[in-house]
């Protein structure tokens, strides 16, 4: 056996004479212990946090969406349409028309997104699911789904034929308006659904039939303003993306849905980063006391050591000694921290023991990354607090 190690190993199961030495050792592996247990639940909550905050947008927002980079508009042949069924890896997709336009209802006015959709998008989102009254709207209808927050600006309900709803499309052209009221495209349609995801996004879109989408618009039937993709499992999304980007010779701009959310995304990436390195901090001023702990063991030692040191072993193993023993104390410490952390997580996970409200418990996900974060990060601390401890030891203390 290494000889270094096996004298770190004893040193780790053995009781010093001096009870202070003791406590103090205890004092040190009780801070690591619990700074990898907190660390561990922080970013375990950090990340229930992130996949909560993310599960709004992803009931809204498909895998790909493909939209024009010349303008707000595309067209796409039925060539196309044939090519893109059979890309490998992609599931369903499904054509769109967003465009921001007004919307009238009992003398109220909210101008918000009027979003197209065909028979498809319901494979494509999940939207369906999150219908809060009413139901789907019909293909080749005047039917909408509105959100929420629309429907509570408005006070309106469903099927309310004493009152319509009204929406106003600016005509596409150019020159000035004769006549305001023949500026606009308008025509009443019909709320029959009402969703429910978050106070932004019940607000954000009215949905309606593709085809009604394009006559307010005066488009074209093969005329949209985008494309929305579901992939298959596993799918390979580089491959889908430069086979989309032939197909359309490189003139849309595909965004997956990182990027469709990316001021979303990077908010939470730097709040977890910046979580992580406070709970660093945390740790690193915990390690000080393994350092003391370190070299109250080495002046206790001083006498073993100078016996080692006369029998002919080198300083640079006396040095490993130390740097061993507190690595150890590490590891375990980090290993026995993680594993009551990983108790806390998967109680939080199952009995949902933190409450936000009455009816929603505080998200937490167990992820075999934080693990490795939390186990990594202890142990490159604890093996740099370990050599600058072990530093201590030399032929000047010795002699």
């Amino acid at each position: 056996m290494n000889f270094p190690l096996y004298i770190a190993k004893r040193y780790i199961r053995s009781n010093s004479k001096n009870n202070a030495i003791n406590i103090i050792n205890r004092i040190a592996s009780m801070g690591i212990i619990v700074g990898a247990m907190a660390l561990f639940v922080v970013l375990s909550v950090f990340s229930g946090l992130k996949v909560f905050s993310l599960s709004f947008t992803n009931d809204i927002d498909p895998d790909l969406k493909i939209s024009s980079t010349l303008g707000k508009s595309f067209l796409i042949s039925p060539t196309q349409e044939s090519q893109i069924k059979k890309i490998d890896g992609l599931a369903s997709y499904t054509k769109i028309i967003e465009e921001r336009v007004l919307f009238t209802f009992d003398g109220k006015q909210e101008v918000t997104y009027l979003k197209g959709v065909d028979s498809n998008f319901s494979k494509v989102n999940a939207i369906e699911k999150k219908l809060f009254n009413g139901q789907w709207l019909k293909p080749n209808t005047y039917q909408v789904v509105v959100g929420y927050g629309i429907a509570q600006k408005f006070s309106m309900g469903l099927f309310d034929f004493n009152h319509q709803l009204e929406v106003l499309v600016p005509k596409p052209g150019k020159g000035a308006i004769e006549n305001p009221e023949q500026a606009f495209n308008k025509t009443e349609i019909i709320p029959v659904g009402i969703y429910a995801i978050s106070e932004d996004l019940d607000s954000k879109y009215v949905f309606a039939d593709l085809g009604l989408a394009q006559e307010l618009l005066e488009y074209k039937n093969n005329q949209v303003s985008g494309i929305e993709i579901k992939e298959k499992a596993g799918a390979d999304e580089s491959a889908i993306i430069d086979q989309l980007q032939t197909i359309f010779n490189n003139t849309v701009t595909i965004k997956n849905r990182a990027q469709l959310n990316e001021s979303l995304y990077k908010m939470l990436n730097t709040e977890n980063i910046a979580v992580y390195l406070i709970f660093t901090l945390v740790i690193v001023v915990a390690l000080f006391n393994l350092i003391g702990a370190l070299i109250m063991m080495i002046l206790d030692k001083k006498g073993n050591l100078k016996t080692l040191f006369n029998l002919g072993t080198e300083i640079k193993d006396l040095r490993k000694i130390f740097l061993l023993q507190g690595t150890l104390l590490s590891v375990f410490g980090g290993i026995i921290g993680l594993v009551l952390g990983v108790i806390i997580v998967l109680l939080q996970q199952h009995f949902q023991l933190v409450m936000i409200t009455p009816t929603l418990a505080y998200p937490v996900v167990f992820s075999l990354e934080n693990v490795l974060i939390v186990m990594g990060t202890i142990v490159t601390l604890g093996f740099i607090a370990s050599l600058i401890a072990s530093s201590r030891v030399s032929k000047k203390l010795l002699e």
